[in-house]
Order: structure tokens, then C-alpha cells, then sequence
């Protein structure tokens, strides 16, 4: 038998959730734009691995590392822009259209949120830096290249 009390709770908590089950509905824009970014024809078209860039090849990019301001400070990828990934998207007429971006963090989670609202914004040079910056030091950073290269 359901009490009076528990029916209030029950419309309570119906109403308390009523606005995210609005919030969840996307409008047509944002559907079509979501539609057209994960309809890639190759999906790692969006990614390089830091084996893929020869050292000198990173004067052709305009790195943006997205991690905050104390850990650039700390290291970077030389060459790098910093702006932290929540600001990114309200500083995105900053970014160039005209030049490859490449984009990283720590581990390519930020990264990869910054490189989708960017592509959805119509920024169609957008790369992100596979595994981050951890993952760059790790392969060898301005050297991944020429060690992968050595191996093959």
C-alpha cells in the first residue's frame, strides 16, 4: 500500500529530476554537429602518435597544451601555447584555422574533450597528440621519431 507519504516523495523526486530529462534533449544543431564529428571516414585521421612527428616537424604545428598554468610552467613540448582546457573554447579566436593544431595534456583525456568542441566549431585542423604529454615524454618526446625510426 503506497502512503500519502510516499506518494509525495515519489512526485518530489520526479519533479526534482523533470529539468535534466529537458537539458538531456539536444536541439537539431547539436545533434547534426555531433552527428557530423563522430561521422569521420577514418577516426584516427584526428590523432598522431608522438612517433609520428620528426622534431623538426613541430615548428609546422601550433601546439596547445591544455593543462593548467603550473604544470606548463613546470615542462612543456617546446614551442607549446598553453590555455587551460576549460578556457580553450572561449579563447578559440585565438587558435589559428590555417596551421595544424595539436593538442595535448596530461594523458589526452582533456585533450580529447578540447580537439571534439573544437572540430564541432568547424575547426577541421585539429589533431590530438596520442597519450598526452606523459605519453610523449615516455616515447622519447622531440626524439620519438628518430628512436622509432632506429628500430624499423
Amino acid at each position: 500500500m503506497i502512503t500519502r507519504r510516499t506518494t509525495v516523495t515519489l512526485a518530489l523526486a520526479a519533479a526534482a529530476f523533470a529539468p535534466l530529462a529537458v537539458h538531456a534533449q539536444a536541439d537539431k544543431a547539436t545533434i547534426n554537429a555531433l552527428e557530423g564529428y563522430f561521422d569521420f571516414v577514418d577516426a584516427n585521421a584526428g590523432t598522431i602518435l608522438p612517433e609520428q612527428i620528426p622534431a623538426e616537424d613541430y615548428r609546422k604545428f601550433h601546439v596547445l597544451d591544455v593543462r593548467d598554468a603550473g604544470q606548463f610552467a613546470k615542462d612543456h613540448i617546446p614551442g607549446a601555447v598553453n590555455i587551460e582546457w576549460r578556457q580553450v573554447f572561449a579563447q578559440r579566436a585565438k587558435l589559428p584555422k590555417d596551421k595544424t593544431i595539436l593538442v595535448y595534456c596530461n594523458t589526452s583525456s582533456f585533450a580529447a574533450q578540447v580537439a571534439m568542441a573544437l572540430r564541432m566549431d568547424g575547426f577541421e585542423n585539429v589533431r590530438l597528440l596520442y597519450g598526452g604529454y606523459n605519453e610523449w615524454k615516455a616515447r622519447g618526446g622531440m626524439d620519438a621519431y628518430a628512436r622509432a625510426s632506429k628500430k624499423s
